[in-house]
């Protein structure tokens, strides 16, 4: 139980900091290095459809991979922020509606260290989803 709970706490620790790097990236100039998504990637449309479905599905995984430090509105202010000593993206931001779906597709999909990949922990479809429910945040 206690393994299952600190891969959990890794988990969203690595998401977080792939959801915070693309949010600095967002505010840095081209000549800093922002990490940017390859064009065609960023131009990649969302086939996942912005439903209740999608929502809830995008929910439970942000839920369980996310939270931990984004928080549940994702206020940067999950239990693990004070133990882990991160400063997670806050996703509730609006500037988050700057980045593309594809764009945070492919970032979510590609990871960048420290963050590790999620093409191969996460299908195609709770990808979408997860990036459908992310785009609620600022919402709420």
């Amino acid at each position: 139980m206690i393994l299952q709970s600190r891969f959990r706490l890794s988990v969203a620790v690595l998401f977080t900091v792939l959801i915070a790097s693309s949010l600095v990236a967002l505010s840095e100039e081209p000549s800093k290095g922002k990490w940017s998504a390859p064009a065609a990637e960023a131009q990649k449309k969302n086939p996942v459809a912005t439903n209740e479905s999608s929502l809830a599905a995008g929910h439970k995984i942000y839920s369980k991979t996310c939270a931990m430090c984004h928080g549940k509105s994702g206020d940067a202010d999950g239990p693990a922020v004070i133990e882990l000593n991160i400063h997670p993206a806050k996703l509730s931001d609006p500037k988050l509606a700057t980045e593309s779906d594809g764009a945070l597709f492919w970032k979510v999909t590609t990871g960048k260290k420290p963050m590790p990949a999620y093409g191969k922990r996460l299908s195609d479809t709770d990808r979408w989803n997860l990036v459908n429910y992310v785009r609620t945040l600022p919402k709420r």
